[in-house]
């Protein structure tokens, strides 16, 4: 229950500082930065999960091919 009320507290105070840095320009400028970056890397991890289940559907899509011309053999 203590790590919960001091991870409140972190964040309280973690929206409190972004909300006086964005009230620069500069600060304004930063937050846009990492903003941008954070859905550059977030688009990044969707497109290597699109890339990896392609592949595995593929792999998938081969194996039942494999699986049904045996068992095409064997009767």
């Amino acid at each position: 229950m203590k790590n919960a009320v001091w991870l409140v507290i972190g964040i309280a105070i973690g929206f409190f500082a972004a909300h006086q840095v964005e009230k620069s320009p500069q600060g304004r400028q930063f937050l846009d930065e990492v903003d941008a970056k954070a859905r550059e890397f977030g688009d990044a991890v969707i497109e290597g999960y699109r890339q990896r289940e392609t592949e595995l559907r593929a792999a998938v899509a081969e194996a039942d091919a494999t699986i049904a011309d045996l068992t095409e053999r064997l009767s």
